[in-house]
């Protein structure tokens, strides 16, 4: 049975896909056609139902769970690792809330986006764009702040940006929750018995990718592209962790908190 499955080229996704992609793990008659694409794309293209499996912003699950089930493996959730606002030169945030500059974000339907609206729905000069195309825009001055996710958290300060606010810090800090980043939902049509497998073999890719960290090098170090290997192993670090192998209880309750939000950004 052919399976079409999207995930992103981020490390995080990469390292914890491989084993069900290679065949590390016994997939029984599963054939995974993988569709890679950025976060903004792939949230488009589930909200089209036009994948059976998928990585997906918690923000766009909550608009698609009539549709998809959200699996129990697989989820971007943690500590100490939400966007970060950043910007250019001395700008204050008070100055971009009273000017409404125009703030560049990797999609409306990101939990990044949702974040925003969580610290500051005031702020309404949102634009979308590719989270890799966000840093570059903040420099030249085509936005007066930049909501990054990814890798872009580790290497703003190289040039010679600014945070202005961590708002995975400011969730937890009014929370007490981990923070829900991405969630992998496998689509409701494939039915409770095949989603179920889906589910565990998920688990199993996980689990895999943590027992065997170099097996998925290769595989993680063909899409990372120009990335410095530091910061893709503290990409993995940070965005893969003990809520991928399972959400548990404090993992549902930072998802329902989230979903809770409302969406108006």
């Amino acid at each position: 049975m052919k399976i079409r499955l999207g995930f992103s080229t981020c490390p995080n996704d990469t390292f914890m896909f491989d084993a069900m992609v290679h065949g590390r793990i016994d997939t029984q008659d599963i054939d995974y056609e993988v569709v890679l694409g950025d976060i903004f794309h792939l949230n488009q293209m589930a909200q089209r139902e036009e994948l059976d499996m998928v990585k997906i912003s918690y923000n766009t699950y909550g608009q698609v769970r009539d549709s998809y089930q959200l699996l129990e493996a697989g989820s971007a959730l943690g500590h100490n690792c939400g966007p970060l606002l950043i910007a250019k030169g001395d700008i204050s945030l008070k100055e971009i809330l009273e000017k409404q500059l125009p703030i560049a974000i990797p999609g409306k339907n990101t939990t990044a986006n949702l974040l925003l609206n969580f610290f500051a729905p005031e702020l309404k000069n949102r634009q979308e764009y590719i989270f890799h195309e966000i840093m570059p825009a903040v420099l030249e001055g085509k936005a007066a702040a930049g909501l990054i996710i990814h890798e872009n958290r580790f290497t703003y300060q190289k040039y010679g940006l600014n945070c202005l606010q961590d708002l995975g810090e400011y969730w937890e800090a009014q929370t007490q929750l981990p923070i829900p980043l991405g969630a992998i939902v496998a689509h409701k049509r494939l039915g409770e018995q095949l989603i179920a497998k889906l589910g565990r073999q998920m688990h199993e890719s996980v689990a895999y990718a943590f027992a065997h960290p170099e097996a998925s090098r290769p595989y993680v170090r063909a899409h990372a592209q120009e990335m410095e290997e530091e910061v893709m192993q503290a990409h993995i670090g940070l965005y893969v962790n003990e809520y991928s192998l399972g959400l548990g209880e404090l993992g549902h309750a930072a998802v329902a908190r989230l979903l809770g939000i409302s969406n108006n950004g």
